[in-house]
């Protein structure tokens, strides 16, 4: 049709009659009749009724073809549109054909082919019709595009086809939505996408208008100083045409829309409806059944552990359906935002109940979290007082051998430390297991319909059971504690027992070494050595009473070892060390004694001998006064030159030799006196004899 539509044009011009010109052009190359003659049907009817009845005028161009073809095509048009022809012009070669071929007379034959025929020269056309109306290869002034008109005459064909078929099909759509509810269902079911894109279908007739009033405005004004020209009728006709489908178009396709729209929020209600029930369907099914299969509350902190981990894989799974919760809450709200008022209920009355089950879901997974959370807690808060009991048990098995107070001391506080930490191990047991015992209580109303009461005893007496179990564990530990604080309170006072008995030799030893060292003066005279003589027996009193605590002392560690058992353990060398330190104070006491009594006797004696006067013959000294004198200074002396024996064979002498030597000096100082008084009362007798020798002559 495309390739016969190049050869037959039907002009938009008009003859002198008003009637429309159809310009067939022929050329060299065959010509297929029968594509002519569908083609001539094809433009026919195009023009209306009253264009057609005001006739055609046919211009048949021969100047490339033969006479036959000429011939058979002006036969043809009698066949095909012998009513609408007024003139057929055929325009010959400026070669005439041969007047024998041409003899053919068509005037007459006018009657018989309904219309007139001419031969007439292309420049002799004017004749006929008006320059205006014809195109420059006839020598008129037309301006005419024959493809341009054959593009947009398909375009519109497209246009009219498409935009009647989309037409029936949005009609045959927007009316079954007005049908029942069971008919919007079925229609709902099928497809409901027309055969054609209505934008697509819009935006072609809306570009055909435009072009088509463009065309319209620059025939009507003439372009490039031409002749102007009028629209063909059927440019004309094919503006209201157009706007008339575009009009209906719009018209449906915009109930169309609203179809649409209405079709699509019914679905989107119906899928969101599906996916409700399938979120709810599944948290009040599968999603209950697993958390009603999940009580225990484990008897171990690995137990608690192994539900934890399987509480959180519920929670997994619960989370995937929380999301599509989330995103379907928020297609409800947008729903509810731009809904309509038959809507909105059955989307609130949607969303109320996934919002219920929902929460209460999430609610139950949240109470049995902090359930296994306060439950980890109590097992290992319970493990955690076990260890310190263990810990504190095993101090209390060990055998104590401390090596002083001090470390006793620290033992001690260590194992006050010990108990005051199991003491807060156990309230914050028991705190944590009444946390625990209260979820228990409240357990009940997110049982889901089942009795819990056997699950929750089974965890209420193991809680119990722990909590007793540490609470005995921990008097038998304090038991044990006290038992050990009194033995080692009882250790305390041994090692201070043994300590200051140590401390007691210590003392006795410092008072036998002030003894040798410091008690060395016997005195100048009889007074000061009795001074000396009372000093030295308070001495020798003090040294009793330190010998006397030392040894009271050591008898207490005895009945504190017998107390303690603890035979490998006695008062060791302290003993020993006591009795012979007092010994050798003791005998250097006695000696002490001794040579104190002596320089007494002896200075009391020279005291009294030197007291007399020597001048006096009746205050004459016995000689053994003398004698006695000299006795014991020399026995003092004698005395200091011996040293201190004692009772293990070792000695020790009084001071230093330069002491030892100051004391004999003064004895013999003394003794030195009274041995020269003794001699003046030698002399003294001696001269009272020779003057009694003397008397007795001259008397006789």
């Amino acid at each position: 049709m495309r390739s016969s539509l190049i050869f037959v044009i039907l002009l938009i011009c008009k003859d002198r009659r008003s009637g429309l010109i159809l310009t067939i052009p022929l050329c060299t190359e065959q010509t297929s009749m029968e594509e002519l003659s569908a083609t001539l049907d094809y433009l026919l009817g195009i023009p209306s009724e009253k264009c057609k009845a005001r006739g055609f005028t046919v211009i048949v161009d021969g100047r490339k073809s033969q006479w036959n073809i000429v011939k058979t095509v002006v036969l043809m048009l009698q066949n095909v549109i012998p009513a609408e022809v007024s003139l057929v012009c055929v325009v010959k070669p400026d070669e005439f054909w041969d007047k024998k071929v041409t003899h053919f007379c068509f005037w007459k034959e006018k009657d018989r082919l309904g219309f007139e025929v001419i031969l007439v020269s292309a420049n002799k056309l004017t004749r006929y019709i008006e320059p205006c109306q014809l195109t420059d290869e006839f020598g008129g002034s037309l301006v005419y595009d024959h493809l341009d008109w054959l593009n947009k005459r398909l375009v519109f064909e497209k246009f009219t086809k498409e935009s009647t078929s989309l037409l029936d099909e949005l009609t045959v759509i927007n009316e079954n939505e007005k049908g029942s509810q069971a008919e919007k269902d079925r229609s709902s079911e099928s497809n409901i996408l027309p055969s054609f894109d209505p934008e697509t279908v819009l935006q072609t007739g809306h570009e055909l208008l435009s072009e088509l009033q463009q065309r319209r405005f620059n025939g009507s004004e003439g372009g490039g100083g031409g002749t102007a020209w009028s629209p063909m009728d059927d440019e004309l006709l094919a503006q209201p045409q157009v706007m008339k489908l575009l009009d209906s178009l719009r018209e449906q396709y915009t109930k169309y829309q609203e179809v649409c729209r209405q079709r699509s929020k019914r679905s989107q209600l119906e899928e969101i409806q599906t996916k409700v029930m399938q979120v709810v369907n599944w948290l009040e099914g599968p999603g209950t059944e697993q958390l009603r299969t999940q009580w225990g509350i484990g008897d171990s902190i690995r137990a608690s552990q192994a539900l934890q981990q399987k509480h959180e894989e519920i929670e997994s799974q619960h989370s995937e359906w929380f999301a599509v919760y989330v995103e379907l809450n928020q297609q409800i709200a947008a729903l509810l935002s731009a809904g309509d008022e038959e809507d909105l209920m059955e989307l609130k009355g949607l969303q109320q109940q996934l919002s219920d089950v929902c929460y209460r879901q999430a609610s139950q997974l949240e109470f049995r979290q902090n359930v296994l959370q306060s439950a980890h807690e109590f097992h290992m808060t319970a493990q955690d007082m076990s260890q310190q009991l263990d810990g504190l048990l095993g101090m209390l098995c060990a055998d104590v051998a401390p090596a002083d107070g001090a470390a006793i001391q620290q033992t001690l506080k260590h194992l006050e430390e010990k108990l005051k930490s199991v003491e807060g191990a156990l309230q914050s047991l028991r705190e944590k297991g009444q946390v625990l015992l209260d979820q228990m209580s409240t357990q009940t109303s997110f049982s889901y319909g089942k009795d819990v009461g056997i699950e929750n005893k089974e965890n209420i007496d193991h809680i119990h059971s722990v909590m007793e179990d540490m609470q005995l564990r921990k008097q038998r530990c304090e038991d044990m504690v006290d038992v050990r604080r009194l033995k080692m309170l009882q250790m305390v006072q041994l090692f201070k027992c043994e300590e200051d008995a140590s401390q007691a030799v210590e003392w006795l030893g410092e008072l036998l070494d002030a003894l040798l060292k410091t008690h060395i003066r016997l005195g100048d005279d009889s007074q000061e050595t009795k001074v000396l003589l009372e000093k030295h027996k308070k001495f020798v009193d003090v040294a009793q009473s330190t010998y006397d605590y030392g040894r009271q002392l050591l008898q207490a560690t005895v009945v504190l070892c017998q107390s303690l058992r603890c035979t490998t353990r006695s008062s060791g060398d302290t003993l020993p060390r006591l009795n012979r330190v007092w010994k050798q104070f003791t005998v250097t006491s006695d000696e002490r004694q001794h040579r104190l009594e002596m320089a007494s006797a002896f200075h009391t004696a020279a005291e009294k001998i030197l007291r007399e006067s020597p001048e006096l013959a009746e205050l004459m000294v016995d000689v053994e006064a003398y004698e006695e004198v000299e006795t014991v200074g020399k026995g003092l002396l004698d005395r200091l030159t011996v040293p201190v024996i004692f009772p293990d064979g070792s000695e020790q002498f009084f001071g230093s030799p330069g002491d030892m030597a100051s004391s004999a000096e003064s004895i013999r100082e003394r003794m030195k006196l009274v041995e020269e008084k003794r001699f003046l009362q030698e002399e003294a007798e001696q001269r009272l004899d020779e003057e009694a020798l003397e008397a007795g002559p001259r008397e006789s």
